[in-house]
């Protein structure tokens, strides 16, 4: 009888241990090692696992290699295309994670109904009755869209061979388990075997797989570190549950930039490709009213124009309050101390709100113009012109700093119909003011923002 080869793995980050511990030395988690059975001795080889005889490389200089530009299959998702650095690289492994009920599963099948190349969506999550449900909600038909409910990649290999397809899509990478590994599925010996499994299948086959994969209760993705390394590609479908917006974001990409996002709304009918979202993010309103700024920000590559509202009010409860959604708290504070020290704005006394309209999560500092300029406005009770928008940082000193991608964001007001745009002083280097349509009005200081607008 062959000896059993067992170790204790972290569940939460993947750390191997040879022996039982109480908290996970390598996440501090407590409790989270769990004992798994490795690969036993007298294992030949494994039953329909993806085989294939490869020659030794050779060592080449650098010089001689040739390189040519990587096949694509380009969808009729802009966004997605986006994402991935122009569309879907053949061969490549794209790990995408998200919540649960966030949508992953609705983009991907989405995808597989509006390819003309053969897709085979493997679920182990849902049986074909439900997909076929989700389908017809999507409106969307394609006689080349098949649908494999397993979990065995032995017999998933087993398909592969007589269907031959040439997109691959796993939901998910959690609930598929290999003979190789005798633990259960979702364990982390598990997932780490059968992504291994499909690696090779895409380097080997050229045929691009997209696995679904569930993330942990702080946010990052479920298995071992390891798995996010192996991949080509790691996407993060983030948003949430109870607004319609969602966000595609790159964290890993081999074959393109991780600046890039997509950005989609939840309908009933699947998702929409938002082409604009600064339309969104920007609402509509038929009076005028104080404390409202529209500013500029980058989201990856993308500028996007943003509304930032502000209530300042006198505070009758004691210590005056700072509440922001959306945007950093700490940063809040910092601006109020400059508008107080470098403005000449009484707020010690007021209570102050701050909110990034969308449901965004602005870290871009070149928000902060358009902030000290919403709580100004509030705190004065004066409007700030629907037309105007700003993008520019706020230094201690009340200075307005130079900030990147100033073309872009001036360009994005344009395209909007903004008339006037505040920029730093420092960002007219090279600016040529008359290939313009909008005003662009540069500013050194607060106080020529003020006195421009509001004294």
């Amino acid at each position: 009888m062959a000896k059993v080869k067992t170790a204790y793995f972290c569940q939460s980050c993947g750390h191997q241990s040879p022996k039982w511990l109480g908290r996970c030395p390598s996440c501090g988690e407590w409790n989270t090692l769990v004992e798994e059975v490795l690969e036993k001795e007298d294992k030949k080889g494994p039953i329909g696992q993806w085989k294939s005889v490869s020659l030794a490389s050779k060592p080449k200089a650098i010089v001689e290699i040739k390189y040519e530009e990587e096949p694509r299959i380009v969808t009729i998702d802009g966004e997605l295309n986006r994402v991935l650095g122009g569309g879907i690289v053949l061969g490549s492994l794209v790990l995408i994670g998200g919540e649960p009920g966030i949508g992953k599963s609705t983009l991907m099948l989405q995808i597989a109904l509006t390819l003309t190349q053969r897709v085979l969506y493997v679920s182990g999550e849902e049986s074909e009755q439900q997909i076929k449900m989700r389908a017809e909600r999507l409106t969307s038909k394609n006689h080349n869209c098949f649908i494999l409910t397993e979990t065995s990649t032995d017999n998933i290999f087993r398909q592969i061979e007589e269907f031959e397809p040439d997109v691959l899509i796993i939901d998910s990478i959690q609930t598929m388990q290999s003979s190789l590994i005798e633990s259960g599925a979702g364990s982390v010996s598990q997932v780490r075997q059968c992504a291994s499994e499909l690696m090779k299948y895409a380097k080997e086959s050229g045929v691009p797989v997209f696995m679904i994969g569930h993330i942990t209760k702080d946010g990052s993705l479920a298995g071992p570190k390891t798995l996010e390394h192996m991949v080509d590609t790691v996407l993060q479908f983030e948003g949430d549950r109870h607004t319609t917006y969602r966000i595609l974001r790159t964290t890993k990409n081999r074959f393109g930039s991780t600046s890039e996002l997509g950005i989609y709304e939840m309908l009933g009918t699947g998702l929409r490709q938002v082409t604009n979202p600064s339309e969104i993010l920007i609402s509509q309103r038929e009076e005028q009213l104080s404390g409202i700024t529209i500013g500029s920000m980058l989201e990856g590559n993308r500028p996007l124009m943003i509304e930032i509202q502000s209530l300042v009010s006198v505070a009758n409860y004691g210590t005056p309050q700072r509440s922001s959604t959306g945007f950093d708290n700490k940063r809040l504070q910092m601006l109020l101390a400059v508008l107080e020290k470098r403005g000449g704005f009484r707020l010690g006394t007021q209570d102050v709100f701050l909110n990034v309209a969308g449901g965004l999560r602005v870290e871009d500092p070149a928000i902060d113009l358009a902030v000290v300029t919403s709580i100004a406005s509030s705190f004065e009770d004066s409007f700030v012109p629907p037309s105007v928008c700003f993008a520019g940082e706020v230094g201690l000193g009340g200075e307005v700093r130079a900030v990147s991608r100033i073309e872009g964001r001036i360009a994005e007001a344009e395209k909007l119909g903004f008339k006037k745009i505040f920029i730093s002083k420092y960002n007219t280097k090279g600016l040529i003011f008359k290939s313009y349509d909008i005003k662009i009005i540069p500013v050194a200081k607060l106080d020529e923002v003020f006195g421009e607008l509001l004294r």
